[in-house]
């Protein structure tokens, strides 16, 4: 973001203009950000949610806004979970396959989606329920049951309390990051950064894993079963 660019954000940020004004501007810009970070897994959404319960949480009928972004955020995620879980159905059911079947392949490394299926064989679609509260596990879990073809029904049935769970969470990160600083831009900026490293949280740690499990560079390993010669 250039300077003005941030200067501008941050006016808006400070400017009070009226309830009605926000609530037509806010859930509308709302919406279409959490539907299309559902339907194009690059717009962090939980940031965008948490960011909204941020601003919601000074609002002077806090209660209200902060039950509407609730309600817009869920909506949202659940229609776009929908719309590209019945696309991504008809691509299995082609010979053809489909361009939104390869692209939620694409997102999917082999690992987590073998990890995905195996929690899909052992608990059904109960998995679904903590699919959105992991980071990038959403479409893991969501292409494990393309490949299961489980139903449409079934899916959106598992996936409403998922999504509810979801913009809870945020919800509730948006509305701490709020309650910490007295202006709204400042609680933007803690709820973004406090769900971005939760994000990051995961792909810290199995680096961490990995790079403990690796032996030094240059140091050999001991031979086992070797005694020394006298």
């Amino acid at each position: 973001m250039t300077t003005a660019g941030a200067e501008c954000a941050l006016a808006a940020s400070r400017a009070v203009s009226p309830d009605t004004t926000q609530q037509a501007i806010g859930y509308p810009s709302l919406f279409l950000l959490v539907l299309l970070g559902a339907l194009v897994p690059v717009v962090p959404t939980g940031a965008v949610v948490s960011s909204a319960a941020a601003v919601a949480f000074h609002h002077s009928n806090a209660a209200a806004f902060s039950l509407g972004v609730f309600a817009v955020a869920a909506a949202a995620a659940f229609l776009g979970d929908a719309i590209l879980y019945a696309l991504g159905g008809r691509g299995v059911r082609s010979r053809n396959g489909s361009r939104w079947l390869d692209r939620i392949r694409e997102q999917v490394a082999p690992e987590p989606l073998a990890r995905a299926q195996e929690r899909l064989a052992r608990r059904g679609a109960t998995v679904l329920l903590v699919s959105r509260l992991v980071p990038a596990g959403r479409i893991p879990v969501m292409l494990a049951c393309l490949l299961a073809r489980m139903p449409l029904h079934r899916y959106l049935r598992g996936n409403l309390p998922a999504v509810l769970g979801w913009a809870a969470t945020y919800q509730l990160l948006g509305m701490l990051g709020g309650a910490l600083f007295p202006h709204p831009w400042q609680g933007v900026v803690a709820a973004v950064t406090l769900t971005l490293l939760i994000a990051a949280a995961p792909v810290v740690l199995r680096r961490l894993r990995q790079a403990l499990g690796r032996p030094a560079a240059g140091r050999p390993r001991p031979a086992r079963g070797l005694r020394g010669r006298g």
